[in-house]
C-alpha cells in the first residue's frame, strides 16, 4: 500500500498522506454538509453548463428531474418550470417516480436530468418515461458521471456500492458510462446534439492541492477530452415521418400578375389618327 502511494505521489507530485486521506472519503456526496472541493467544482461545472445550454430552448413546458443542489432551469425563459424529485427537498414542487411521471404523452418541452439516471433505480425506464412526455423535437438534458475517468478510478473499489444519498430511496448509485448512454438515446430515437467533458483533476479531499491541479483542466479538454469526471449532453426526440413546419411569413411566395386581356380594334393602328370619313363611316 505504502509503494502505491509513492508511486502515485510520483506521478501527481501529491504527498501519500493527501491521498489516504482523500480517498478515505466518498467522491461524491451531494448531501454532505461540507462539500469536497471535487463536489464544488462539480456542482459549479455543471450549473455554468445548464445555463449555457438551456437559455436557447424556447417552449412552454420544462422539467428537472431531482438533485435541486443544481437549479437547471433558471436561466431558461418557458413560462412553466418544475422541480420534481422522488423525496421532500427544498424547491421541488413535485413528488413523482421517475418512471412514472404525471404527464400526458407530448406534453413537455424540456426535461433536465442532473444526475438523475445514477439515482434512478431503472435508468433505462426513467429515460424512457422522459421521451414519452417530450414532445417532437423536445430536448433531454443529460449530465451524469463518468466512470472511464480518474474519478472512477479512485472510487472503483466503492463504484459498485450504493451512494449515502439513494441508499434509502432505493437508487442503483451506479454511474452509467456515455457511450452507453448514447446507445440507449438511439435505442429510443434521440439525436444527440451536444456532448462535453469536464473535471480532469483527480478527486482529491485536500482543497489545496485540488487547486495546484488546476492547470489538468485545460489539459484534459485537448489531449484526453473523453476521460472527464463528468459528461454533458444534449439530445434531441425525434419522430420518423414528422415535420415541422416553418412560419408563413417564411415560405410567402411571390404574387403572380395574370394577364388581363384587353378588347382593341384591330382594324386600326392604335397609334394612327382617324381621318374625317373614316370617323363619319364609324357613325353610321
Amino acid at each position: 500500500m505504502a509503494a502505491g502511494c509513492a508511486a502515485r505521489s510520483a506521478v501527481w507530485g501529491v504527498g501519500p498522506e493527501v491521498i489516504r486521506s482523500s480517498m478515505s472519503r466518498k467522491i461524491i456526496d451531494f448531501q454532505d454538509p461540507q462539500p469536497s472541493p471535487a463536489l464544488r467544482h462539480l456542482l459549479a461545472c455543471e450549473q455554468a453548463q445548464l445555463d449555457a445550454a438551456v437559455s436557447d430552448f424556447f417552449g412552454f413546458h420544462a422539467l428537472q428531474l431531482g438533485l435541486p443542489e443544481v437549479s437547471g432551469l433558471t436561466a431558461n425563459r418557458m413560462p412553466h418550470r418544475w422541480l420534481a424529485c422522488e423525496a421532500p427537498a427544498v424547491g421541488a414542487e413535485l413528488l413523482t417516480h421517475y418512471s412514472a411521471l404525471p404527464f400526458p404523452a407530448d406534453s413537455l418541452d424540456l426535461v433536465v436530468l442532473p444526475h438523475t439516471l445514477e439515482a434512478s433505480s431503472d435508468p433505462h425506464a426513467t429515460l424512457r418515461e422522459v421521451h414519452r412526455v417530450l414532445v417532437p423535437e423536445g430536448r433531454v438534458v443529460v449530465a451524469g458521471l463518468n466512470p472511464v475517468s480518474l474519478w472512477g478510478w479512485r472510487s472503483r473499489p466503492a463504484l459498485w456500492r450504493r451512494w449515502r444519498k439513494w441508499e434509502t430511496s432505493g437508487g442503483s448509485g451506479e454511474w452509467i458510462g456515455y457511450w452507453r448512454l448514447r446507445d440507449w438515446l438511439r435505442l429510443l430515437g434521440f439525436e444527440v446534439e451536444i456532448a462535453q467533458f469536464r473535471c480532469y483533476r483527480p478527486a482529491l479531499g485536500s482543497e489545496t492541492w485540488f487547486e495546484r491541479l488546476g492547470w489538468m483542466e485545460s489539459l484534459g479538454q485537448r489531449w484526453w477530452p473523453i476521460f472527464g469526471g463528468m459528461y454533458f449532453v444534449v439530445a434531441v426526440k425525434r419522430v420518423h415521418g414528422m415535420r415541422l413546419l416553418s412560419p408563413a411569413w417564411k415560405q410567402a411566395s411571390k404574387r403572380q400578375v395574370a394577364p388581363i386581356p384587353v378588347a382593341r380594334n384591330t382594324a386600326v393602328a392604335p397609334d394612327k389618327p382617324l381621318t374625317l370619313h373614316e370617323i363619319s363611316r364609324s357613325g353610321e
